[in-house]
């Protein structure tokens, strides 16, 4: 074997072993979904499914008090820095976003705290969710690849669960 091609033999396996102890590295951030819906909704106790998309969300007299989807069993092939990045998004009874959050992730921490504090997760926040998927978020910096999965994950959820919409209660 050449100099040359046992030099460029070397260089790959150092970039494929580097790119795999990356990957060995991925920790799983796990995103309680009750507390997310918790945030929005203090008193709700309990979410149901109502069709291929949506879950209402109840209070302790089984009262809908508001919506919930995730992208979670839909996006598994939109991937942010590490992994897939699912989203829920809560709406009240019309539909209005109340939050948009990452789920369980695999995400950097504070990429996610850098984009929280930028306001990121917000920019979906008062819209209805049949206009999400056009919203484009102020500029974000420094986690730009989960910023565009969160974004493509919104679009997704936008687009069919609007075809989807429960009937209000």
């Amino acid at each position: 074997m050449k100099k040359s091609e046992l030099i460029l033999l070397l260089l790959f396996i150092t970039v494929l072993s580097t790119a795999q102890g990356r990957r060995n590295r991925m920790v799983l951030h796990q995103v309680s979904n009750k507390e997310v819906v918790n945030e929005v909704f203090p008193t709700a106790i309990k979410v149901e499914e109502i069709n291929d998309y949506w879950y209402k969300v109840l209070d302790v007299k089984q009262k809908t008090i508001g919506y919930a989807m995730t992208s979670r069993e839909y996006c598994n092939q939109i991937i942010g820095y590490n992994n897939a990045t699912p989203v829920m998004i809560i709406t009240d009874k019309n539909f209005i976003i109340k939050k948009v959050a990452l789920l369980s992730h695999y995400e950097t921490p504070s990429y996610i705290q850098m984009l929280t504090d930028q306001g990121f997760f917000n920019s979906w926040n008062g819209k209805r969710i049949q206009k999400a998927g056009a919203i484009k978020p102020d500029a974000y910096t420094g986690a730009t690849r989960t910023a565009l999965a969160v974004i493509e994950n919104v679009k997704y959820l936008s687009l069919n669960g609007s075809k989807k919409l429960p009937a209000k209660k």
